[in-house]
């Protein structure tokens, strides 16, 4: 591989361009949105992909942008649920933000001033909203694809809505050493594999209608659904002390990847169903983006997987970065890396922050792993933190505090602990 700062600078030059895309820092636009075409939640896993520019290089260029948007798309119960955004908001779309305040808070990325809500609180008011909506009419539970009713998507039960959800509770798990969180990572898994959405080969498929109670998969699979498995997964082994059976569904997982790395180059990543056919929608252009990010975090809380994760990042980014030879700068990137350096003729978003993601995760080696509230986060926390929120029948606004107060609980008990111990320090959090 090339040397540190050969990969920053390939990095910087990709998120220069990725964020020239960018508008919603500029006067009359609205901060935290793209333009079109892109939806609001690849908004927020551009930013999360930005906080992770910050960690993997410590170039701080943008850090003021990012904290801007992240904070604007709150909502008035900043539990990342904006009224603008409700004709489409989707449980997987708020996860997307709400693992990006989960990144800012792992990775001490500058907190917001003390009359804001913090990262960590953001990350917990989209794991309460979400887990209020765990659905047992239909399936017999899981989270729904949308929110609303009147949504379409509404009868799908998918992979991602749900994998966001367990990656989300896995990492605050491990953040905040509370085991409610560690609970519903197991129930969502378990239900996971109940109905099939992953087989015994850790193949992930992407969802089923709740019409048939989840009986019909459709079973395409995606590069995002297998990596968000995978850091939570990852992240559960760390916070179970590396046992043997969160270390063998790591290992399974990871294995089941290389159905997204191309039989004709050797280890470099291609988003099977629809890269070979030119068919990628915006938001799939993005998909290799996460699976990079999620595969490059999982070595931080799962080191035995280091070396075979590195094999696949280290020539896809070689690939990534010959395939960023286009548009008039002639460092543009396009979408199919196994095209070498003749560039594919596509550009956006989605083209420029996987290249990014794939290219600074081969800086994952030379950096601190996610902080935990307990190993210097710095990050405030609310366990509270959205439990007024979004009924997932109606619409309306409904005050539910039993997990809120299962969760409060949880730290009271943590405290009493610690008290006992001495050793109050990480109680902040």
């Amino acid at each position: 591989m090339p040397s540190k700062a050969s990969i920053k600078a390939a990095a910087s030059t990709v998120a220069y361009d990725m964020m020239k895309i960018y508008t919603g820092n500029q006067t009359g636009q609205m901060p935290g949105l793209l333009p079109e075409p892109y939806f609001w939640w690849e908004a927020g896993a551009m930013f999360g992909s930005m906080i992770d520019y910050y960690h993997y290089t410590e170039d701080d260029t943008y850090n003021d942008v990012v904290s801007q948007a992240l904070l604007s798309q709150i909502g008035p119960n900043a539990d990342y649920m904006p009224p603008a955004q409700s004709n489409d908001e989707g449980n997987d779309d708020q996860g997307f933000w709400g693992m990006a305040a989960m990144s800012a808070a792992e990775q001490n990325f500058p907190d917001p001033p003390s009359d804001q809500p913090q990262w960590l609180a953001l990350a917990q008011a989209v794991f309460n909203s979400q887990a209020m909506r765990w659905d047992t009419t239909n399936c017999e539970g899981g989270l729904r694809w949308q929110i609303f009713t009147f949504n379409s998507g509404y009868t799908y039960k998918n992979s991602i809505s749900n994998g966001a959800f367990f990656n989300l509770a896995a990492r605050l798990a491990q953040y905040t050493g509370n085991q409610t969180y560690a609970d519903w990572a197991v129930k969502s898994w378990d239900w996971v594999n109940s109905v099939n959405f992953m087989d015994s080969q850790y193949e992930v498929f992407d969802g089923a209608g709740t019409a048939t109670n989840c009986t019909q998969l459709q079973q395409i699979r995606w590069t995002y659904n297998a990596g968000v498995y995978l850091l939570g997964a990852a992240t559960m082994y760390s916070f179970t002390n590396q046992s043997s059976m969160w270390a063998e569904r790591v290992e399974g997982l990871l294995n089941a990847t290389d159905y997204f790395f191309s039989p004709n180059q050797t280890n470099v990543m291609y988003e099977t169903a629809c890269e070979p056919y030119g068919t990628c929608d915006t938001d799939q252009l993005s998909f290799k983006a996460y699976l990079s990010r999620w595969m490059a975090a999982s070595t931080q809380v799962a080191p035995f997987i280091y070396d075979a994760v590195m094999l696949k990042l280290q020539a896809s980014a070689t690939a990534a970065a010959q395939q960023c030879s286009g548009g008039p700068t002639g460092t543009t990137c396009g979408h199919k890396w196994t095209d070498g350096t003749a560039w594919d003729g596509t550009s956006g978003v989605g083209q420029q922050m996987s290249a990014l993601q794939v290219i600074q995760s081969n800086l994952v080696k030379n950096n601190t792993p996610p902080v935990t509230a307990a190993t210097g986060g710095t990050s405030k926390g609310n366990p509270a933190a959205g439990s007024s929120g979004t009924s997932m029948l109606s619409g309306t606004t409904i005050t539910q505090i039993t997990l809120a107060d299962k969760i409060s609980a949880g730290f009271i008990t943590a405290f009493a602990c610690i008290m006992i111990g001495g050793e109050v320090a990480w109680i902040a959090a």
